[in-house]
């Protein structure tokens, strides 16, 4: 199934999007994605389970997942007792730094979820009614639309934010990763795919070796947990790995190209395009 790059209706004046008490079931949830924009996403209701970049989280009420921007997942709702949630999706452009003296960011809760490999917090029953209650004040701000209800949107946002990073980066910093739904060598495989993305190429026959289970096995399990297959999962590793190179230096095309394991430039750009829908030039381009 290929990986979807899901794209907002990106409103220069307010890059931000609700979606409020959704109910999903398994045949309703999204495929593989990512996208540019930051998401948080709060559980009210039901079970199942999330995979975020190379890792798996149960999924219960009251769960918060920081889910940085570029970074593929995907919900498995449970049948029986699909999830119901909200997400926040906004650009962080949106969020301006503040001149206080502060030296944190705003965002650094997603940064060092990102860095810990962990994007799942819990929440007490006092943090609970506190952003229940925020979301349902966004979603009446949206809906009436009063004077300045971007910006009443925006306070509350920041608000949600500040209140993240006091309860996130404490547990983030001293927490490990993922959780204990997949088997001990799916982590150590993903954990290596991490780690040496673009450096070396990685084939079935290599990781499955590596994992020490048949290619068979390797290939059911793989994609049983990460929906996708290793091929598919390796191209968007490497994609992913291409964008943030494009954003954060000057390197040229060629140099990316390599440095991220394609053969061929043409190639690179064949790819590239089809799962962000621009060329590298396009998408350099648009974050300058």
């Amino acid at each position: 199934m290929q990986t979807i790059h899901k794209r907002f209706e990106d409103s220069a004046l307010f890059p931000f999007s609700l979606v409020y008490k959704d109910t999903k079931s398994p045949e309703s949830e999204l495929p593989d994605h990512l996208h540019d924009w930051y998401e948080m996403v709060w559980v009210y209701s039901g079970k199942g389970t999330f995979f975020i970049n190379h890792g798996f989280y149960e999924m219960k009420p009251g769960d918060i997942f920081l889910i940085p921007g570029n970074t593929v997942h995907r919900a498995f709702p449970d049948e029986l007792s699909p999830i119901t949630s909200s997400a926040i999706f906004f650009a962080p452009r949106l969020i301006q730094p503040l001149e206080f003296g502060d030296s944190q960011s705003l965002l650094r809760c997603f940064e060092q979820a990102r860095k810990s490999k962990n994007y799942k917090l819990d929440t007490t029953l006092e943090e609970q009614a506190y952003f229940s209650r925020t979301i349902d004040l966004m979603q009446e701000e949206w809906n009436n639309r009063l004077p300045n209800y971007r910006a009443a949107i925006a306070v509350r946002l920041y608000d949600w934010l500040i209140a993240l990073n006091r309860m996130a980066v404490p547990e983030l910093e001293h927490s490990s990763s993922g959780s204990s739904v997949e088997p001990a060598w799916i982590r150590a495989i993903l954990d290596y795919i991490e780690s040496n993305v673009g450096a070396r190429e990685m084939s079935l026959t290599d990781l499955s070796a590596r994992a020490s289970v048949t290619s068979a096995h390797f290939s059911r399990v793989f994609k049983r947990h990460t929906g996708m297959n290793v091929s598919e999962y390796l191209l968007i590793k490497k994609i992913m790995l291409a964008k943030e190179k494009l954003m954060l230096t000057n390197e040229t095309i060629g140099s990316i190209c390599l440095e991220c394991g394609f053969e061929s430039e043409s190639y690179f750009y064949k790819k590239f395009k089809l799962i962000t829908g621009m060329t590298p030039v396009e998408y350099k381009r648009s974050c300058r």
